[in-house]
């Protein structure tokens, strides 16, 4: 194994997949919890617009970034796994054909979790939908489960700390298979825009703003609110 460390994941990359997992996290704990509806809501919000830019970073991205480099078919995918606890198993600078059904299913869900959500907060669908969220919801915290155990267990085996790759961008390999640009005035875009959002979100309910979130906390507020016909 080569013992230099080289820049593989981009600021963009790194940044989106911690603001991610921040946000589904924040999601996922405030989707049952009274008075925190908007931020769930907001959190929401935020997982869909990354995913959006994942997609776009993943087509015009940096080498690694690209789904190009990493996304494979249904036979490398099972020689992959298959390979897992060989000692022989081929170490990779990007994702493995595995890991890379892992980041296709969670883009997938991470969209479809917000796109259901956004149906049931304005009723554009049946009741039985808010079910599917649910559902859906659910199984992308099963996935993102998985992924983590996945990741430790890939870390264990291969004797590389895929943690802090991703933290630092800096995994072994040889200098020819570097990038050579981090991009870190889009990641720095990336963060302060959603930034941006959760603070244009607070500011907008404080002043009593009724965006799409806070209709539904106006709503909770009616019906908490006695009526002249109450004791």
């Amino acid at each position: 194994m080569p013992a230099q460390k080289i820049l593989v994941w981009d600021a963009p990359v790194r940044v989106f997949h911690l603001l991610l997992m921040l946000s589904f996290a924040g999601a996922w704990f405030t989707a049952e919890l009274d008075g925190w509806r908007l931020t769930h809501i907001s959190l929401g919000y935020t997982v869909a617009a990354l995913v959006l830019f994942r997609l776009i970073w993943g087509v015009v991205g940096t080498r690694y970034a690209r789904f190009s480099e990493f996304v494979r078919g249904p036979r490398s995918v099972a020689s992959d796994l298959g390979s897992l606890f060989s000692k022989g198993a081929e170490q990779r600078v990007c994702h493995s054909p595995a890991g890379a059904v892992a980041v296709v299913l969670l883009l997938t869900l991470g969209f479809l979790v917000p796109l259901s959500g956004w149906a049931v907060l304005n009723e554009v669908a049946a009741s039985w939908l808010e079910e599917v969220h649910e559902l859906l919801g659910t199984g992308m915290g099963i996935l993102v489960l998985a992924h983590i155990a996945g990741v430790l267990l890939a870390s264990w085996l291969h004797r590389q700390n895929l943690v802090s790759a991703m933290v630092t961008g800096l995994k072994p390999g040889e200098p020819g298979q570097a990038i050579h640009r981090s991009w870190w005035t889009l990641a720095v875009v990336l963060l302060l825009a959603v930034l941006g959002f959760w603070s244009l979100q607070w500011r907008t309910a404080a002043q009593g703003g009724m965006i799409g979130p806070q209709q539904v906390l106006a709503a909770q507020q009616d019906d908490r609110e006695p009526t002249d016909n109450e004791d």
